[in-house]
């Protein structure tokens, strides 16, 4: 079973990616996903990001940039209350990604450039 994340909704959010937890009200949290681009050396750096308050478990995103391998790039906690991980991609390049939380559930990114069937998609 998929999931959709979305970080514009907080009540949609919190809904979603964690049932137990009540509809927050408010502002939204940080953005999910960020593209950070080099000119100098066509490259891409992008950082997958999701609040820690939401998750119930440790959390990794695995795609074509680390060939679907779960762990390889874990979510870790930071001091402003989320979790992140960066990869470096070429610039240009489209990358399809999912993100994998605890007990096997995969969910998908609503920030992405386009949701498939195969999960996220964003071209860096």
């Amino acid at each position: 079973m998929a999931v959709i994340v979305s970080w514009r909704s907080r009540k949609h959010r919190d809904a979603t990616l964690h049932p137990s937890v009540p509809p927050a009200e408010g502002k939204c949290g940080p953005p999910v996903l960020k593209k950070s681009r080099s000119a100098r050396s066509a490259t891409c750096t992008l950082t997958f990001a999701l609040p820690s308050s939401v998750l119930d478990g440790p959390v990794s995103v695995v795609g074509t940039f680390n060939d679907w391998t779960p762990g390889a790039h874990p979510l870790r906690r930071r001091s402003n209350g989320t979790v992140s991980t960066s990869v470096v991609v070429p610039t240009g390049s489209t990358v399809r990604f999912r993100y994998l939380g605890e007990h096997g559930r995969w969910f998908d990114d609503a920030d992405a450039d386009e949701i498939t069937a195969e999960g996220s998609v964003v071209r860096a």
